[in-house]
C-alpha cells in the first residue's frame, strides 16, 4: 500500500466518524487502494433470542440509489450474513443484487455488459456484542470482477476499514437531527481537527496513558495524515525534533509505528500492546 497516500485519506476518515459524511470518507479513502463503484455499510443485530428474524439496517452508502439499498436489505434477510464466519468472503448466488448495473447512480455505461468470470462484488465482515457489521464494494458488471490479488489487497485493508466501521456505527446517534453535523476540514483548528484531537485524548484517558502536549500533537498530526517534515513547520520544530516526540509517544504506547498508531486509535480496548519498539521503523512511517 502506498502510506503517502493513504494517510490523508485515513485522517479524513477519523474525523468524519458519526457524521454522515463518514460512507464518502470511507468510500474515497478504499479507492486509494482499490477501484470501486459503490459501498454499502450495513449493521446486523445477531442476539441469540432471535436469531432465525436478525434485524438488518443500512448505515450508509456511496454510489447506489434507494431502489438498490432496499434489494441488498432484502436480500440480506433472505439469507442472513451471520451465517458465513470468515471475516472475508464473497457473496453466495441469493445474495447477489439482480441487475446490479442498475443500482449505481447514472454514470456512462456501454450498450453491452462485458463478460466475466470474477465476482463484482465483496464483503469484509466482523461481529461483536451480538452485532455484524458488513463492508461491501461493489463494480458495476460493466467493469472487471475483482482479481485474486484485489481480494488479498482487500482482506488485509480489512485490518483499517472495519475498525473504523464498528466505531463510526458506535458514534452514531438516535435522533438524527444530532447527526446533521457536516465533515468540517482537517486543516480547521476549530472543526474536524479539533474533534480527532479530542478522540485521540478519549483513547488516551481510556488506556490509562499520559502524553506530553507535544507528544500529543504529533500523534494527532500524523493521524491527520501530515508527515514529520509537515510538522515541525507547523509547529515550528525541527524535524528531528518531531521525530523525538515520535519516538518517546510510540514507547509510552508500546506501538512500533504509524499503522500502529491507527489500529490503536479505533481499538475499542486501547490498552498498550508492548510491541517491541524499533525507532526506525517509526521514522520511516512517519516521514
Amino acid at each position: 500500500m502506498n502510506l503517502q497516500r493513504l494517510f490523508p485519506h485515513v485522517g479524513k476518515v477519523i474525523a468524519s466518524t458519526g457524521s454522515r459524511n463518514f460512507p464518502r470518507m470511507l468510500h474515497d479513502l478504499i479507492l486509494t487502494e482499490i477501484p470501486v463503484d459503490a459501498t454499502h455499510i450495513t449493521e446486523q443485530r445477531i442476539g441469540t433470542s432471535n436469531i432465525s428474524e436478525p434485524s438488518t439496517s443500512s448505515i450508509g452508502c456511496v454510489g447506489m440509489d434507494n431502489t438498490c439499498i432496499d434489494a441488498i436489505m432484502d436480500a440480506h434477510t433472505a439469507k442472513p450474513f451471520f451465517l458465513a464466519d470468515d471475516i472475508f468472503f464473497e457473496d453466495a448466488a441469493p445474495q447477489k443484487v439482480a441487475n446490479f448495473s442498475r443500482c449505481l447512480l447514472p454514470r456512462e455505461r456501454p450498450d453491452k455488459a462485458l463478460s466475466y468470470n470474477t465476482t463484482t462484488q465483496l464483503h469484509l465482515t466482523t461481529r461483536k456484542n451480538g452485532r455484524r457489521y458488513v463492508l461491501s464494494v461493489y463494480r458495476s458488471p460493466f467493469s472487471k470482477g475483482f482479481s485474486p490479488q484485489e481480494h488479498a489487497l482487500l482482506k488485509d485493508f480489512s485490518c483499517l476499514l472495519l475498525p473504523m466501521v464498528e466505531e463510526h456505527v458506535a458514534a452514531l446517534v438516535p435522533s438524527e437531527s444530532v447527526r446533521q453535523d457536516p465533515c468540517l476540514p482537517l486543516d480547521s483548528e476549530s472543526g474536524g481537527m479539533e474533534a480527532l484531537r479530542q478522540r485521540f485524548a478519549d483513547r488516551l484517558q481510556l488506556s490509562g496513558l499520559s502524553l506530553s502536549s507535544r507528544e500529543t500533537e504529533v500523534c494527532v498530526g500524523l493521524l491527520a495524515g501530515r508527515t514529520a517534515p509537515e510538522l515541525a513547520e507547523q509547529l515550528n520544530l525541527k524535524v528531528n525534533t518531531v521525530e523525538s516526540y515520535l519516538k518517546r509517544a510510540a514507547i509510552k504506547m508500546g506501538i512500533g509505528g504509524r499503522r500502529s498508531l491507527i489500529r490503536w486509535m479505533h481499538s475499542m480496548d486501547a490498552t498498550p500492546t508492548h510491541l517491541e519498539w524499533s525507532g526506525n521503523s517509526v521514522i520511516q512511517q512517519a516521514v
